[in-house]
């Protein structure tokens, strides 16, 4: 499943939002009560809970994995790893229970999606973090990701990794370029076109195909993609809407363009080159999955640690050879390039990695949907996809 997992359900979708509203008041903890007993003096542990093939591995033996293990070494520090996260909504509904009820969730540190952690801290179910002991974040974090909407100014959240929700197409059988996201809707594309079911995967691109600034957004753009969105797909030139399963669709040449992820069209080019990977002249969103400590943490200190570990240069290029997302530390770059291996060396070349200046002009963190819009606004999409 997508680390940029959909709202399957409105279900889903529309609990979370009930729950992240005035629906039930008793589930937002106040400042003051966020802090747990933090045991990370003297005991000298750390659960740290991912999505599965998220970090690096030794070639020889897949249960080491070199960034963490090098951690743990310096710092005698021992971390449980577990890929325990495979969808946003579900990973809410295993720990929601307890963050409500004010009780530990058994874990110091998660990765859930942007969206998702908008409703965290919303909730204030994660704590913020003590950047004057996270020398390397305050240096090396990337300024187009450290101020979302909904988080100012990163407290409460530190990106694992970065990528882009942009167009991904077949330039060899299309036989042109795409270069904005209204070239979509060209009469050769019809019915050859796949966008993401996802409510907050999808709507941004649509709306700076529009020209709105995805910062500031408001209800009446979002009512005006819906109205296109409908209409194309009644005329039948949106093919269907899709998870990660694109993938499928356009390496097999089903549809031509699509709506896609940076990190996905890495993986595709690697097998077939004429995939090309566009981020719109009008741009495209700039999105994150982010580390956070729940509320009541037992080792806060610890996951405080562990998290600028990983924004130390050399560690966050280790690290991004393997996952091949956007680095949020653009540092990281040089440490590539001076690399001796001409495949490690490249990397620091791809604009998928390490958007070039030109790129990330045109990149922009979406305000995210508040919890009194999202359940109307999920009902409204949901059934123009057809969920």
């Amino acid at each position: 499943m997508s680390r940029r997992s959909l709202l399957r359900a409105f279900g889903a979708g529309a609990a979370g939002a009930t729950l992240a509203g005035c629906g039930v008041p008793a589930a937002f903890v106040e400042p003051g009560d966020r802090a747990g007993r933090d045991s990370s003096a003297t005991d000298r542990t750390l659960h740290f809970a991912n999505w599965p093939l998220y970090i690096d591995t030794d070639d020889e033996d897949e249960s080491k994995r070199p960034t963490l293990d090098a951690f743990s070494r310096r710092t005698g520090i021992s971390v449980t790893y577990t890929e325990e996260i495979n969808d946003n909504d579900e990973f809410f509904g295993k720990i929601s229970p307890a963050l409500m009820n004010h009780q530990e969730t058994g874990r110091d540190l998660i990765v859930i999606s942007d969206w998702m952690a908008a409703r965290f801290v919303r909730l204030g179910w994660v704590q913020e973090m003590d950047r004057a002991k996270q020398p390397n974040v305050d240096k090396y974090l990337d300024p187009l990701l450290r101020s979302p909407a909904f988080d100012e100014g990163r407290l409460h959240s530190v990106p694992w990794q970065s990528g882009i929700t942009g167009i991904a197409y077949n330039r060899k059988k299309l036989g042109r370029e795409i270069r904005s996201t209204g070239d979509l809707w060209a009469d050769d594309l019809r019915g050859r076109v796949t966008l993401l079911s996802g409510l907050d995967e999808s709507f941004a691109l649509l709306m700076q195909g529009n020209g709105v600034d995805i910062t500031r957004w408001t209800a009446d753009d979002f009512h005006e993609i819906c109205e296109q969105t409908q209409k194309r797909v009644r005329s039948k030139h949106i093919r269907r809407f899709t998870g990660n399963d694109y993938i499928k669709d356009l390496a097999t040449g089903d549809v031509l363009a699509c709506q896609a992820y940076s990190g996905d069209v890495i993986q595709l080019q690697a097998d077939n080159p004429d995939i090309e990977f566009v981020v719109p002249e009008e741009g495209a969103e700039l999105w994150a999955e982010s580390l956070m400590i729940p509320n009541l943490a037992r080792h806060k200190r610890n996951a405080e640690r562990l998290v600028d570990h990983y924004y130390a240069p050399e560690v966050a290029a280790e690290l991004a050879t393997w996952v091949n997302y956007v680095c949020p530390v653009p540092a990281a770059r040089d440490v590539l390039a001076s690399s001796k291996d001409e495949e490690t060396a490249a990397l620091a070349e791809d604009p998928l990695i390490f958007p070039d200046d030109a790129m990330r002009k045109r990149l922009a963190i979406a305000r995210d949907i508040t919890s009194e819009e999202r359940m109307d606004f999920a009902k409204k999409w949901n059934s123009i996809v057809g969920l």
